[in-house]
């Protein structure tokens, strides 16, 4: 059966796939109307915390499922799909989390930013190099003959515009941007969980054939972002706060990018398609969830202030 979902590929035309990318772009534009330049000042006064959360992003995180992908050995379409979700940067609904959290707003929204913009060069070069690395999607990618270069365009052009674009409209017309986002934020979350609906009935057969092993090498694959953000922060010795950024924003991940990218280059192959696609509605449940338990924790500083 796992053979199978090499084969597979999941329906989703033209107009649906443009206007997927348009809703992800929104989504983005969103997202950087709420960034200031004093974001990104915020980095330069607390380096350590904010390399630690790009070096368990773009090293950990692909590293595990490098490791994840050679113990569980899954169909080669299914590493792709991981190679690529953890490719990704992070999503944007993780500043939420981390708000929910009480975790370090401000850090969550830097590497946010920072991640999204890194991404249009390293989300197309971890996901060629982790791929490469191992052996049956290695062969896979050299079967597709992925162009890089348009990947590269791909990315910019809906992450890196649209980011460019909404942090000069704020900077200025911080009005509008106030009220923009407060419509463009919900409403582009709305479209692209209607799109990942649509996805799901339009293959019902499909999901429903996979769906118990796509569930546990999702969970896994969670789980070990999730581990991978905590431990990271707790090597670098992160106070509390910037933990649980840390744990959050390496276990969320913008899944929609992912299946943007899966169905322009790989014609909406089963198992990478699949993969991206419960991706995005798992990070959401598992998010919220450690959001819940995280707020409940609180620094020994914290406790004796308000003591």
């Amino acid at each position: 059966m796992q053979e199978a979902l090499d084969s597979s590929t999941l329906n989703f035309n033209q107009d649906a796939l443009l206007l997927l990318n348009i809703s992800l772009a929104i989504i983005m534009f969103g997202v950087a109307l709420d960034l200031k330049v004093k974001d990104f000042r915020y980095v330069a006064k607390n380096p350590q915390s904010f390399l630690a959360g790009l070096f368990s992003q773009f090293f950990l995180l692909p590293a595990l499922t490098l490791l994840l992908v050679s113990l569980i050995q899954p169909p080669p379409s299914v590493a792709l799909g991981m190679f690529l979700v953890a490719a990704c940067p992070g999503g944007n609904i993780s500043n939420f989390m981390t708000h929910l959290a009480k975790g370090n707003t401000a850090l969550s929204v830097s590497l946010t930013a920072f991640s999204t913009a890194f991404s249009v060069v390293l989300t197309p070069l971890n996901f060629a190099f982790w791929s490469k690395l191992y052996g049956p999607s290695a062969q896979m990618l050299k079967e597709i003959s992925l162009s890089y270069f348009e990947v590269f365009q791909t990315v910019a052009l809906i992450l890196g515009i649209p980011l460019v674009i909404g942090m000069y409209i704020n900077s200025h017309y911080p009005k509008w941007s106030m009220r923009a986002t407060k419509i463009l934020k919900p409403l582009s979350m709305l479209i692209f969980a209607g799109f990942v609906v649509i996805a799901f009935i339009g293959n019902y057969d499909l999901f429903l054939k996979f769906i118990a092993l796509i569930f546990l090498w999702v969970l896994a694959h969670n789980f070990i972002a999730l581990s991978g953000g905590f431990i990271t922060a707790k090597t670098f010795k992160l106070p509390l706060e910037d933990t649980k950024t840390l744990t959050i924003e390496t276990g969320i991940q913008n899944s929609g990018l992912a299946l943007v990218l899966i169905f322009t280059y790989f014609d909406g192959l089963g198992g990478m398609a699949i993969i991206a696609a419960w991706w995005g509605i798992w990070h959401i449940i598992s998010g919220m969830t450690i959001a819940g338990i995280l707020k409940n924790f609180q620094s020994q500083k914290s406790v004796s202030l308000s003591s």
